[in-house]
This record gives structure tokens, sequence and C-alpha cells, in this order.
């Protein structure tokens, strides 16, 4: 999960990133006591603002004066101000939906929502089914009936969706996943990131190629077929970099929203036992996780089109903008003084931790899908599941 750890004494300077430090809403409290919005020094030592009120941070996303596109709206990266190997080059080097902008942003996500649909998602329904059978099975199996439930269960199973969803070869899949880590690992040096980035590169042209010699009807045929009908619907370069987004963003987020939920509720006995006995159904247990820890802590970059004034603080044309959606999930002035306690009671679960406005995560009913599925069937009959010693990081 992408996050920046701070260190301890800030003194008004940009809170700084600490590669190792994993306390993500211990650091998120610190950036929300600075105010909605503040610096932050990311890796390298590129300085964003972070904007950590949820109101904010919601108005941001769905001003048109905040764009993804770094070649054009970020000051610094036009200027080659920002290192070729910078460990955070792949979030905004690639050219795809995510770091598109305007009518570049409109034609891509209209190819991608017209190929990843609710009715394609419904289809897979089954295949969530039997994975999550098959998973299970293997978790029983484990040798005195411990097992590391985000590696043998959270993990696979999107990994195992998204994959049969694109059409990735078994043989691929283990490279693929080990690159995906890399590309959320904030711990990497530059030269082990820049490394991570040209593999995994490699791997998805490959499978292109590999998809162009035997098509299919899968989502990975239907943006392949987009690009080779007319490459100017969609270039090469889009093609690869919509394959990284889609199987990375589709993958790793809904390995925490698991791994997250069922930390929350093995922690929280009372909480869980409202689920057990039916009195708060599981679509509560999906939107309260959500709110309480953020799938993805901190996203990399947006860019501000000219000066924004935020509630007194501005934002000045060209600079970055980091949005902090474990911060704002938490937000005191939103959800109250009892904003840090995970409660499935709680009237108002109101998140934003799939996005608001143009960028809207796409794939949001397949993390709920798969969630709805995997975590009741996941509960344990009796409450000899022990409690991890630790939150989730």
């Amino acid at each position: 999960m992408f996050h920046i750890p701070l260190g301890e004494d800030l003194n008004g300077d940009p809170a700084r990133h600490r590669p190792g430090r994993s306390d993500v809403q211990g650091e998120a409290a610190k950036l929300r006591s600075r105010g909605p919005v503040t610096p932050v020094e990311l890796p390298g030592g590129v300085v964003a603002w972070a904007v950590t009120g949820q109101e904010q941070l919601k108005r941001l996303l769905a001003d048109p004066r905040v764009s993804k596109n770094p070649n054009l709206h970020w000051t610094k990266w036009i200027n080659g101000e920002i290192a070729e190997d910078w460990p955070l080059s792949l979030w905004v080097s690639v050219r795809n939906m995510f770091t598109a902008y305007g009518d570049d942003h409109r034609r891509l996500r209209t190819i991608i929502s017209r190929a990843f649909t609710p009715r394609r998602t419904e289809a897979l329904r089954p295949d969530v089914e039997e994975i999550t059978r098959s998973l299970l099975d293997g978790l029983a199996a484990s040798p005195g009936g411990r097992a590391d439930l985000r590696e043998a269960f959270a993990y696979p199973l999107p990994i195992e969706v998204i994959c049969r969803l694109f059409g990735v070869p078994d043989e691929t899949r283990p490279a693929l996943r080990r690159c995906v880590d890399g590309v959320f690992n904030t711990a990497l040096t530059a030269e082990e990131a820049f490394a991570n980035q040209t593999e995994m590169y490699g791997i998805l042209q490959e499978f292109v190629a590999f998809r162009r010699r035997e098509p299919a009807d899968d989502l990975a045929g239907v943006l392949i077929s987009s690009r080779d009908e007319d490459g100017s619907r969609l270039s090469e370069q889009e093609l690869v970099d919509t394959l990284i987004l889609m199987i990375s963003a589709g993958h790793e987020t809904t390995v925490n929203l698991l791994d997250q939920a069922i930390t929350a509720l093995l922690t929280h006995p009372e909480q869980y036992a409202l689920v057990r006995s039916g009195e708060v159904p599981w679509t509560e247990v999906i939107e309260e996780s959500l709110r309480w820890q953020a799938p993805v802590a901190n996203l990399p970059l947006r860019y501000a089109v000219e000066d924004i004034d935020v509630d007194g603080v501005t934002i000045g044309k060209g600079e970055a903008i980091l949005a902090a959606y474990a911060a704002a999930g938490r937000d005191l002035a939103l959800h109250g003084d009892d904003a840090d306690l995970f409660d499935l009671r709680r009237a108002n679960k109101e998140h934003i931790s799939f996005g608001h406005g143009v960028h809207y995560c796409v794939g949001s009913h397949l993390a709920r899908l798969e969630a709805e599925i995997a975590l009741p069937r996941s509960s344990p009959a009796s409450p000899t599941w022990r409690s991890p010693s630790t939150p989730p990081t």
C-alpha cells in the first residue's frame, strides 16, 4: 500500500518520507494536525501538497483546474527537475487514463468503460466463488490450522481474478505479481524501482504480442482490438500502460480491502459478533473498512492547472498534489471525535477511497463484488481464528 511515512520532528517543514516506516494512520493523523492542506516531501526530495480533509479533497478531485498530466501541468517535470530514476516515476510517466487530462482522459476512459462493464464484472461471479472456495480449502489444510491470511487468501484471490479477466497466462503470473508488488513498494531504491519498471514493461509487451498471436474474448483482447482497428484511438504505449494500470490497481487495492476488513473484524470482536449474528450486513463491513483504512493511503499525483485557493491555502500553478485518502477517511470534521473507531453501526460511512469525479475508479464494482463473496465465506464458524498482534500496513 502506498503511504508516506513521516519523521517525528516536523518544525514547520514539509512532512518527510522515511522508507520502512509503516504507521499509516499515525502518519495520517500527523498530516491532519497540520491542516487539511499541507506540504509533504516524497521520496527523492519531491515536495507535494497533501490534501487530508475529505471535503477539501473531494472538491479538488472534481475541480477541472486539477490535472493528472505531468507533461502539461507539473512545472518541475516539464523543466526536467525530476530525476529520470525517481522511485515514483512510473506513477506519473505512464500514458493511460490515470495520467490523462481533458479530452485525452475522456477518450481513454470511454474505451475502458465500454470494455470493463458491470455486466462483464458480474459474469466473473462464478470465477470469484470458485477461486474463493479453492483458496479456503487450501487454508483448511494448513498444518496446525494456522495460515497467513494475506499471503494465502487476500493476496492470491484478486490477482487470480484480474488475470482471468485480462487473460494473462498462468506462466506469466508469478513474475507479473512480483512486479506489481514493486510498483507499490516505496522502500525500493531508485535502481530497484527502475529495474522493476523495465521488467514490468517487458512482461506486458510480451503478453500483448502473445494475445495478438492468439486472440481471445478477454479484456486484453478488447483493448488490443481498439488499438489495432484504429491506432488513433489507442497508441501502443497507451495500450501497455493501460494494462499496467488495470492489472496493478485492480489487484493491489482489493488485496488491501480484504486484508484490512479481515484484520478489522478480528481486532474488534464486538463488531465481528454483529456481523456473525446477522445484525449488520457484510456490505456495512466493506464500506466501513474502506473508510477506516483506505486501500491506497496516499495516491500520487495531481497538478494545479492554475493557482487554486483551498480554504486559505494557495496551491500554486504547476505544483503537485497528493491525495491523502487514509487521512481523509478519518477526518474529524466529517466523522466526529470517534473517527478512529471501527464502527459498523456508524450512521455516516462516507468515504472517497475509490476516488471522486472523472477519475473515480472504474474497477470499484469488481472490488466490491470480490469482497462481498470472499469476506462472508472466509468468516470462521467458531472464534478460533486468532487475531493478529498488529494492524495492517
